[in-house]
């Protein structure tokens, strides 16, 4: 068969334009949500189809081929209109659920408690709302909004800065009293609760505060944070907790802050959607109610 004859696959199209963007599988493969030998499963595909080489693998890295180059410029602009028209098509058309990804203890501790509030107000508006991931700098390529943590959020999507992540000591107030009876707290030996995802954070916490973190004790690993908060206030160890996310622990008398300084880290909450959606009547009206919920730091709201 002529290759002018064959078909393309659109799947293989849209998974080297992000392969093109980012050169590199592992990021194609977090813009796509799909594994990076499932990228480069796809590229291998899409090379056979056209019978053409459109990427040098360098280790790690992709470096466009001059065909590959020449396909990207060609269908890049195109592949997200055609991404977009489907948006507005389906959003005027259907009554498609809003997609929406957000970190899980974001979403058990301040949107969902006032979800109600956005239906109240938008009854016509779907939310497919998936907290399953809890991992940094990455939105799910099946999401049309999300809210997540960066420094920087990413180029190619529409982002808005929500408040700036804090993290404070935090432990069960029979932890704290135990703790002050011993006369410990200026140089304390305390049990941590360290986070698998900032392994450096207690490190941080200690060169900004100028307090020694002790030298002995144990030191307790978790993945995530509403375990650790949950660790926290059952006096297994002190832990850095976000100061925002964890107001109710607080009030309740759950948690209590062991010291005062706070880390304040270089990540921020975001609130993002895929370029083009901005305007889609769905994204804008539950972006304009996040964004008056949640535009501000929440301790000063």
């Amino acid at each position: 068969m002529d290759i002018q004859q064959r078909k393309l696959s659109m799947r293989g199209l849209r998974t080297f334009c992000a392969a093109a963007r980012h050169r590199t599988l592992v990021q194609a493969a977090d813009e796509l949500y799909i594994t990076p030998s499932a990228v480069s499963h796809q590229l291998k595909k899409l090379e056979g189809e056209l019978g053409l080489s459109l990427f040098r693998r360098d280790g790690r890295t992709l470096a466009l081929t001059e065909a590959g180059e020449m396909l990207f410029d060609s269908i890049h602009e195109p592949m997200l209109r055609l991404e977009a028209a489907a948006g507005q098509v389906r959003a005027r058309y259907s009554r498609a659920s809003l997609r929406v990804s957000v970190q899980p203890f974001f979403a058990s501790e301040l949107l969902m408690p006032v979800l109600t509030e956005f239906y109240e107000e938008h009854p016509d508006v779907d939310l497919s709302l998936d907290a399953s991931d809890e991992s940094k700098r990455h939105m799910p390529s099946t999401a049309d909004v999300a809210i997540r943590l960066f420094e920087e959020p990413p180029g190619d999507l529409d982002s808005r800065r929500l408040f700036p992540l804090s993290l404070v000591p935090a432990c069960s107030p029979e932890l704290r009293e135990k703790l002050e009876n011993r006369q410990q707290r200026s140089n304390p030996l305390f049990p941590i609760v360290v986070h698998s995802g900032r392994p450096d954070a207690w490190k941080l916490w200690a060169h900004q505060s100028g307090i020694q973190l002790p030298t002995t004790g144990s030191i307790i690993r978790l993945d995530a944070m509403s375990a650790i908060v949950q660790a926290a206030e059952r006096g297994l160890g002190v832990a850095l907790v976000p100061l925002q996310l964890t107001r109710g622990p607080f009030a309740e008398g759950r948690l209590v802050r062991l010291f005062k300084h706070a880390l304040e880290t270089t990540d921020a909450y975001y609130l993002m959607s895929r370029n083009g959606l901005a305007e889609r009547p769905d994204v804008k009206r539950f972006c304009d109610w996040v964004l008056r919920r949640f535009g501000q730091d929440p301790l000063q709201s």
